[in-house]
C-alpha cells in the first residue's frame, strides 16, 4: 500500500458557486494546497527550490474524475500519494474525501524544471534521496 499524506481543507463561501457546490476548478486548487504541504512536510519549500537548486515543480497533466459535489462549509480531506518517480517527473494520485466518500480523484504528474529556461531536468538528489528513503522508490535515472 503506498503511504498517504493527507491535509484537512475547509470549503469557503468563496470556492462555491450560487448554489453553494464546490466549482469544479477548485478541486485542483485543493490538490495543489495538498501537494505544497507534502513537499513541506518531506522538508523541501517550494521558493527555496527555486533558490538552492533553480528548480520549480509544475504540473504537466492531470486526469481527474469528479464523483460527488462538495458543498460550502464541509470539512474534507485531501491526500497525496506518490505512484511513480522518473527522472524529471512524478506521478501523483490524489483524491479529495468527505470522510468515506471520494469527491474527486486525480491522476497528477509533475515536472521538475529549470527555473530559468522553463525545461525539465532531472529531480535534485537530495529530493530523489528522500523519496526513496521515505517510499522505498528511486528515481528512474535518463540515459546517457
Amino acid at each position: 500500500m503506498k503511504a498517504i499524506f493527507s491535509i484537512p481543507v475547509r470549503v469557503y463561501y468563496e470556492d462555491t458557486d450560487s448554489g453553494g457546490v464546490v466549482y469544479h476548478s477548485n478541486y485542483l486548487n485543493f490538490m495543489e494546497r495538498a501537494r505544497t504541504e507534502w513537499l513541506r512536510a518531506l522538508g523541501f519549500e517550494q521558493d527555496e527550490l527555486v533558490r538552492s537548486d533553480g528548480v520549480l515543480f509544475a504540473v504537466s497533466a492531470v486526469n481527474i474524475r469528479f464523483q460527488q459535489a462538495a458543498r460550502f462549509n464541509e470539512l474534507l480531506e485531501v491526500t497525496v500519494a506518490l505512484d511513480r518517480c522518473g527522472a524529471a517527473s512524478l506521478g501523483l494520485l490524489q483524491e479529495v474525501r468527505r470522510e468515506t466518500s471520494v469527491l474527486a480523484s486525480a491522476e497528477v504528474r509533475i515536472a521538475c524544471i529549470d527555473k530559468q529556461r522553463f525545461v525539465p531536468v532531472a529531480i535534485p538528489a537530495r529530493i530523489a534521496d528522500k523519496l526513496a528513503a521515505m517510499y522505498g522508490v528511486a528515481p528512474a535515472r535518463a540515459r546517457p
